[in-house]
């Protein structure tokens, strides 16, 4: 089967055996691909709406896989039950991620792993993740077509972690492959352009803004 780069790696950190509930699954790609690999022995696809779960029962059928991957359909960790070790969730806004977890907390401490792509504020996700009991354990960076996305995998635990640490990423920046320059380099830009836009008067979004791109600069002259 065909599934982009981004989820393959998404699969990748999957832990062995695990018993994952993917939320937002889409076409329940991942799911089929993590039973194919042997990754897993069964798989929890969840989505908001009926258009997606029934685009995923059909490839779900198509690969015979109806007794290894379950269908549940609700909003986020509605879906939950006590036998899931691990939430997988892929291609959604930081903020939305957040949001899902945010008024679920008593949901939260039952779960040991978190696996997840956001979309955007990546450096909220962290701190969000890290202030309700969870620690980084992986990072990577995987480009799929013309874009960077990032993949963080939380376990639970404490650890401290520095501004730049949630900004950059603690293991981005410990490992510092090729995609981390490229990554970087298009968010100063994009930083660059925004400081040129912003109004005199948002004092506070120029400061916080200035502060990012000096701190890219002097990360990305390393």
């Amino acid at each position: 089967m065909r599934i982009n780069n981004r989820l393959k790696k998404v699969g990748e950190v999957v832990d062995t055996d695990s018993l994952i509930l993917d939320i937002g699954c889409d076409h329940a790609l991942l799911d089929i691909y993590l039973i194919k690999e042997n990754k897993v022995k069964k798989a929890i696809a969840s989505d908001i709406a009926k258009g997606p779960l029934d685009s995923a029962r059909s490839n779900i059928e198509s690969y015979h896989m109806e007794d290894r991957i379950e269908l549940r359909l609700g909003d986020g960790l509605e879906c939950y039950t006590d036998d899931i070790d691990t939430i997988v969730i892929s291609g959604m806004g930081g903020r939305t991620i957040i949001g899902i977890f945010k008024y679920q907390l008593a949901v939260v401490k039952n779960i040991k792993t978190i696996i997840l792509s956001p979309n955007n504020y990546q450096e909220d996700v962290r701190r969000f993740f890290s202030k309700i009991g969870f620690m980084i354990e992986d990072e990577t960076l995987v480009k799929d077509g013309k874009v960077i996305y990032q993949i963080m995998k939380f376990k639970r635990g404490k650890k401290k972690y520095k501004k730049r640490d949630y900004f950059f990423g603690p293991i981005l920046l410990e490992n510092k492959d090729p995609l981390f320059q490229e990554y970087y380099k298009k968010e100063l830009i994009s930083r660059k352009i925004i400081m040129d836009l912003l109004p005199k008067h948002y004092r506070w979004k120029r400061y916080l803004t200035k502060r990012e791109i000096k701190m890219l600069e002097m990360e990305l002259e390393n």
